[in-house]
């Protein structure tokens, strides 16, 4: 009797394995706070960047 439970438990963690990688989770990565401080420092020094070199800013202010 023993053996027999042994073995379907076995099989069952098996199938279980089986069906969790089919079935993917819709939920975005995590991202830790320090990554998205990170992130969001790079995206306003590209801001920064883009409003300074843009053609309209040039000779507004003289």
């Amino acid at each position: 009797m023993n053996r027999k439970k042994k073995i379907n438990q076995i099989l069952k963690k098996k199938l279980k394995k089986k069906n969790a990688k089919l079935h993917k989770s819709n939920k975005p990565a995590y991202i830790s706070k320090a990554d998205r401080a990170k992130m969001e420092l790079e995206q306003s020094e590209v801001g920064e960047e883009s409003v300074e070199s843009s053609p309209n800013n040039e000779g507004v202010d003289e």
